[in-house]
């Protein structure tokens, strides 16, 4: 059994693909589709009906150059229609170069649409994304492209039920947390998150996968958080990003990169309020690429997630957008719960590494 194979029976089992199962797939990218062709197969071989849309992302490209106002923040029709057919949504996204220039106040607009579609998903549908590393983003970020597959099958492939169970034990822990601190060079941050519940990830909703996460009370978070260096939100460009926060919102936003769109995003409803919070439990992801979807599960990281929170955590706060933005803490910073460390750069709490 190939890798791919390997992976597309996981998806299927995990997302209780059978007979009749109406299964909708999303490949945005053609690098995606050898993992796409193993997972199509494997869902006619168990019964169920696979039904295929290429969401290319070069086609939002061109959309943000010459689409109006009101088609941008539109969700995709074909795409929200896929949502409500199907029982189980699996989307394939390739690691797509991201553009030499791209105009952040049209790219926010069109991230309220995607938002709709996304928020469509979580409320109707079995799903997994599965972000899947490219050799043009490994240029981007200087590594070898062996480098970042090694890491996504290591991260992907992993041996679930056990680390379910570790992060089981660790949600327990964290339960009765009444505050979490994140601290380092200009960072401060308290999030309350008491009567909140915490949830594991563990091979289900994102691959790759593995880590802790809850919703901090809304109006529970204080003080300030920088995020040094470049990462990527929508095909956006962000640098040393910096968030104040009182009350629970963003009250003042900088970079150097990226701040009109970091503006752009704030504007939308509910998107300066923290709709989660999240501890990274993967020792096999180690690469720091920019991209989030990979870089918050890594073991030694924290992010937050500005806007929509997850239900299933107590989260009240409603928004189309969902930013996650990932801090590493392995060659500095501190996570304190209730005033102990989870996190001293690279030291971690046993509960936290799962011994």
């Amino acid at each position: 059994m190939s890798r791919w194979e390997e992976l597309a029976a996981h998806l299927a089992r995990v997302n209780g693909v059978g007979p009749g199962t109406k299964v909708g797939v999303f490949a945005t990218t053609i690098g995606t589709l050898a993992a796409v062709d193993a997972f199509v197969a494997e869902v006619y071989r168990r019964g169920g009906l696979p039904q295929v849309l290429l969401t290319e992302e070069r086609y939002d490209r061109y959309a943000l150059e010459f689409a109006d106002e009101a088609t941008l923040r539109a969700p995709a029709p074909l795409e929200l229609a896929a949502m409500e057919w199907a029982d189980v949504h699996v989307s394939f996204r390739g690691m797509e170069p991201p553009a030499d220039e791209i105009d952040g106040a049209r790219l926010s607009l069109q991230r309220e649409g995607k938002g709709i579609v996304s928020t469509a998903r979580w409320q109707g549908t079995r799903w997994t994304l599965v972000r899947i590393p490219s050799a043009e983003w490994a240029d981007v970020i200087g590594v070898p492209p062996e480098q970042l597959e090694r890491e996504f099958f290591a991260g992907t492939l992993a041996d679930w039920d056990a680390h379910r169970a570790h992060l089981d034990r660790l949600c327990a822990r964290l339960g009765g947390a009444r505050s979490v601190r994140i601290v380092d060079a200009d960072t401060d941050l308290t999030l309350d998150c008491s009567g909140r519940t915490w949830v594991p990830f563990a091979g289900e909703a994102n691959l790759p996968d593995g880590e802790v996460a809850t919703a901090p009370r809304e109006d529970g978070v204080e003080g300030h958080i920088a995020f040094p260096g470049s990462f990527w939100f929508g095909g956006a460009r962000i640098t040393d990003l910096r968030l104040e926060f009182a009350g629970g919102r963003v009250v003042r936003a900088s970079a150097t990169e990226g701040a009109d769109f970091v503006d752009r995003v704030l504007a939308a409803p509910g998107a300066r309020v923290v709709g989660e919070l999240g501890i990274g439990t993967n020792p096999n992801m180690r690469t720091m690429t920019g991209d989030l979807l990979l870089d918050e599960k890594i073991l030694g990281t924290v992010h937050i997630a500005l806007g929509r929170s997850y239900p299933q955590c107590g989260g009240r706060n409603e928004s189309a957008i969902h930013w996650d933005i990932v801090k590493d803490l392995r060659r500095s910073g501190r996570l304190e719960v209730d005033g102990e460390a989870l996190i001293d750069r690279e030291r971690y709490a046993p509960e936290l590494a799962g011994e």
